[in-house]
């Protein structure tokens, strides 16, 4: 099959952050079938601002042999406006980029949220091209633009809903990525027929590579954590991770060898830097965003893996990306998040629900952990055979592909 995907923060190589797609299209790339990505410039956690080189187009392959078209993107992304205006100029860059880059004979679209706007592009090349698409709900929107504040004008909100709507009548199917997105994609009237599950998934064939080398002790020699107790965060620093509870609770366990690893980049990051240096807490380290096979090296030398958000009845509908990156590491999971990700968790006994922006039961539950090391590896355990069991990418992967196939 010739596949046409649009997502505005595919990653380019080596990059770190949410790779949900990269290893779907090398799966099916493997599999026989050809993947062509429309994709932006920039990188969801702002680490790069622009790639463009001064140009507005730039097409090449990546490490998997998956043609990626790059497009424009407006670079004042800090300001609540300025990431607006990033969507959608994205929205029309990917248009041109479909329209002269992308020229095969596909047999349809997937088009990836958020942001809600690049069902703009795929709307429009699936009816250039007379091709059926599929869209993909990896985030409620406009709930968490609206949650973050991205969104506050009235009629640009009301028009977010009409368009979401819009673009759930005409898809051919809908992939949502938690059994929550599915109950409320049918209650703001989505056909329940329609709607698949391929939730976000582990990458055993990376982890189980970067296991059989991996060093635990030279690793922490190297990086000045021998002796420590590791909790490692994995992804952005913005607005909606929320990460100043974990500052909070650093402070409240500086009397312990716990020692947080935050890795990543996003808009957050200055000032979390600059409010650990005013609170002088020696027992949190900040790590730029590195590639994902480095980022399990971390991992792999944790003690245990952590995912947090604001608290917000929006994100009690997510997974977490990371979370299934600490269970194919073998490494229990505080979960900061309340709803659908609190329940994988506990229903797979691989971790503890941590309150939401709630430090001191934060800094009791590690306490607890440091107590208890046996249960660490116990957890970490399940975790790993229950995403070995429910969250593989390769098999999530193929059955992605048995559904593309009815369409």
């Amino acid at each position: 099959m010739q596949i046409l995907l649009i997502h505005q923060f595919f990653l380019e190589d080596h990059d770190g952050g949410g790779s949900r797609w990269n290893e779907m299209s090398r799966i099916w790339k493997a599999a026989g079938h050809n993947v062509t990505v429309i994709a932006g410039m920039t990188h969801y956690m702002g680490a790069n601002v622009s790639r463009n080189d001064r140009h507005f187009f730039r097409v090449s392959r990546n490490q998997d042999d998956i043609e990626v078209i790059r497009c424009f993107v407006s670079q004042s992304s800090k300001s609540v406006f300025g990431r607006i205006a990033s969507f959608f100029s994205f929205s029309i860059s990917g248009i041109l980029g479909g329209l002269f880059y992308a020229k095969d004979n596909y047999d349809l679209i997937i088009i990836t949220s958020p942001p809600l706007f690049v069902g703009i592009t795929g709307l429009f090349l699936s009816r250039w091209k007379n091709i059926p698409f599929i869209f993909e709900v990896r985030d409620l929107w406009p709930e968490s633009a609206i949650d973050l504040g991205l969104l506050k004008i009235k009629q640009l909100i009301r028009l977010s809903y009409w368009f979401e709507k819009y673009l759930y009548r005409k898809a051919k199917l809908i992939n949502v990525l938690t059994p929550a997105f599915r109950d409320v994609l049918i209650a703001k009237g989505a056909d329940a027929k329609k709607i698949i599950y391929i939730p976000n998934a582990a990458d055993f064939s990376l982890s189980e590579k970067v296991m059989s080398t991996f060093n635990e002790s030279i690793f922490r020699q190297q990086h000045r954590l021998t002796g420590k107790f590791l909790v490692t965060y994995v992804g952005a620093h913005g607005f909606a991770n929320h990460l100043i509870q974990i500052l909070e609770t650093a402070e409240l366990l500086a009397d312990t060898n716990v020692v947080f690893l935050l890795i990543g980049d996003g808009e957050q990051k200055r000032y979390l830097i600059q409010e650990a240096q005013q609170r002088n807490l020696q027992n949190v380290r900040f790590i730029d965003s590195v590639s994902k096979s480095e980022v399990f090296n971390y991992i792999l030398a944790s003690d245990m893996g952590t995912s947090v958000l604001k608290k917000t009845d929006t994100f009690k509908t997510i997974y977490s990306n990371k979370t299934f990156d600490y269970f194919s590491c073998k490494k229990p999971v505080l979960m900061a998040i309340d709803g659908v990700s609190r329940e994988l968790v506990e229903g797979a006994n691989a971790g503890v629900f941590v309150e939401p922006e709630n430090p001191a039961d934060f800094a009791a539950k590690i306490r607890f952990y440091l107590d208890n090391p046996l249960l660490i590896k116990q957890q970490g355990e399940n975790g790993y055979w229950h995403a070995k069991n429910h969250f593989d990418r390769q098999v999530l992967a193929m059955r992605y592909l048995n559904y593309i196939r009815e369409v």
